[in-house]
């Protein structure tokens, strides 16, 4: 890949990136003083980062608790950080929502709470039911995590089985004053899919969760099977009077990370179109579909004139059907480039905007026209690796891994296409 072009998609992926740091969106969205204490909690992989900005702006008293992924903490002096496992729970997290949820059952009508809640808050919060064990979500988690099911029908099943989720953490702090800052990682923006929704509503029920196992053939626990058999994972609803009054905000979401890189695009004199913040699918799917739309802009200027620049985000799938090392950003980059075939004029990068693409401490990667040649001449092919669901492996191999740390924010993926006119 020639620098320049590889230069220009990694600065539109640092300024996605760069659009969601919570010190940017975060104080804007800061309630008043608080009638007599603010605390803090939340949970999420910006979720520190976020509490930093807070501490930054709030002159009253303020204390609080908040858990985020290992790696991803920032040194706060008033409000607790708590490092847990992600995308996997682990007994640090569970022992920090144990104390989230004694904390929120201490506050009076006095207090304000302000919950902080960003992508990655889910796994952060492990705290079971009733009659499950930290074990049985664990196990849950993983099946899910490989079954190709959404993140919204992830997160349907984990609010069944939660003692802090859908809902219940914001019934835990009623009398107090709740305002939930939201940092969104899920196609659609939808409050209840975030961290599965602790301080929100949820309409959905244990029947819609039965059906979502049963959809993906996810075996299960007895426990976790009897819990949502007998309805008691149900969650609490919408017509709940201990929600009523409670603030949500969406303070950064997947549009405003594409955006960011449009305008980084056209100053280099280059359109950008952002053809949607919210694409669902298997990723090796939507990565022919990509393909499909590029080739026909490179050879045909149809719909967009050459050069331009295609934007997407939202969150796709992988079925694991292989042994590799998996990530749906890289998953897709390969998908897209076996359908390209080299084709000359089409660059890309795809990346997950916390910087962590499935289970690997890498981002994502770029995609050059010469990728799968120079593959082969590694002895590398292409579909084998895309068939063992090895897209990190593949383009780690080419030294094409874009590995950022942690981002400490995370508004779900960002893919962009350049295509240039033909030469």
């Amino acid at each position: 890949m020639e620098d320049k072009y590889k230069a220009l998609l990694r600065r539109m992926f640092d300024a996605a990136v760069a659009a969601a740091q919570p010190a940017l969106c975060v104080p804007p969205y800061l309630p008043a003083k608080a009638p007599k204490r603010l605390v803090v909690i939340g949970a999420g992989k910006a979720s520190a980062a976020m509490a930093k900005a807070v501490e930054d702006h709030w002159q009253g008293e303020l204390s609080g608790l908040v858990v985020t992924r290992y790696g991803y903490g920032v040194p706060c002096n008033r409000i607790e950080i708590v490092e847990a496992a992600h995308p996997v729970p682990d007994e640090a997290g569970h022992a920090a929502a144990q104390r989230m949820m004694e904390l929120a059952q201490s506050l009076t009508e006095e207090d304000l709470v302000l919950c902080l809640i960003s992508g990655g808050g889910s796994a952060l919060l492990p705290l079971p039911l009733e009659g499950l064990s930290l074990e049985d979500k664990q196990a849950v988690n993983r099946a899910l995590l490989a079954s190709g099911a959404t993140i919204s029908e992830m997160n349907c099943v984990r609010r069944h089985l939660s003692g802090i989720k859908g809902g219940r953490l914001a019934v835990a702090c009623h009398p107090a004053r709740v305002v939930t800052l939201l940092i969104s990682d899920v196609p659609g923006d939808n409050p209840i899919d975030i961290a599965s929704g602790p301080t929100v509503a949820d309409p959905t029920t244990c029947e819609d969760a039965l059906a979502i196992l049963r959809r993906y053939d996810v075996q299960v626990s007895p426990a976790v099977r009897a819990v949502l058999e007998s309805g008691r994972g149900e969650t609490v609803k919408p017509d709940d009077p201990r929600l009523a009054g409670i603030e949500t905000h969406i303070v950064a979401a997947p549009r405003l990370a594409l955006d960011a890189a449009a305008a980084v695009a056209r100053e280099a004199g280059i359109p950008a179109y952002i053809l949607g913040d919210s694409i669902e699918g298997e990723a090796r799917d939507v990565g022919k579909v990509m393909a499909g739309i590029a080739l026909q802009v490179a050879e045909h200027a149809h719909p967009f004139q050459t050069p331009c620049v295609l934007l997407s985000g939202g969150e796709t799938t992988v079925t694991v059907r292989g042994k590799g090392r998996g990530g749906r950003n890289v998953e897709f980059l390969l998908s897209l480039g076996i359908a390209l075939n080299g084709h000359p004029s089409i660059h890309a990068i795809a990346g997950d905007t916390d910087g962590v693409d499935g289970l690997e401490e890498i981002a994502g990667a770029v995609l050059a026209p010469d990728s799968l040649a120079r593959a082969w001449a590694k002895g590398i092919k292409p579909k084998d690796s895309l068939d063992a669901n090895d897209g990190h492996g593949f383009f780690e191999a080419l030294g094409d891994s874009v590995v950022t740390g942690p981002t400490l924010t995370n508004v779900n993926d960002f893919r962009a296409i350049l295509i240039l006119p033909k030469t």
